[in-house]
């Protein structure tokens, strides 16, 4: 588990920008799957992808983004554990991996976007998916 002055700044470039942190498995369980419209989750972590591309990207797809989904949330991998091992079971069949990215509708999962596809793409490539997906379910 990384120690907290490491992951509160990271949770804080999504949190400033209108993200709740969810912390533990109920917080997720209510936030995805008791929320009428749509949750954009993100699966944060302290890898250089989510620094540089993660991060970045779902920051520009929200702030750009005409449909907007009804909720923003997140949860940190290798920290807040028992939130994220509630996120992954609901991403369910998509592999854990982190970090990653998930739009659910009406508590089901619509959109995921796995950690392969953000590693090595731009921060504007990824906004530009995720404004894709916002536009087809928000």
């Amino acid at each position: 588990m990384y120690p907290a002055y490491i992951v509160e700044p990271m949770k804080a470039e999504l949190t400033a920008a209108g993200f709740e942190d969810l912390t533990d498995a109920q917080m997720v369980t209510d936030a995805l799957t008791n929320t009428e419209g749509t949750v954009f989750l993100v699966i944060n972590s302290v890898c250089g992808c989510a620094a540089a591309n993660a991060r970045p990207g779902a920051k520009l797809a929200v702030h750009y983004a005409e449909k907007k989904p009804t909720k923003l949330a997140t949860v940190f991998a290798g920290f807040d554990q028992a939130a994220v091992a509630q996120a992954r079971q609901l991403t369910f069949p998509y592999p854990p991996s982190s970090p990653s990215m998930g739009l659910f509708k009406n508590g089901k999962l619509v959109y995921f976007m796995e950690r392969h596809q953000i590693e090595g793409v731009s921060a504007q490539a990824i906004a530009k998916e995720l404004l894709a997906a916002f536009e087809a379910h928000c």
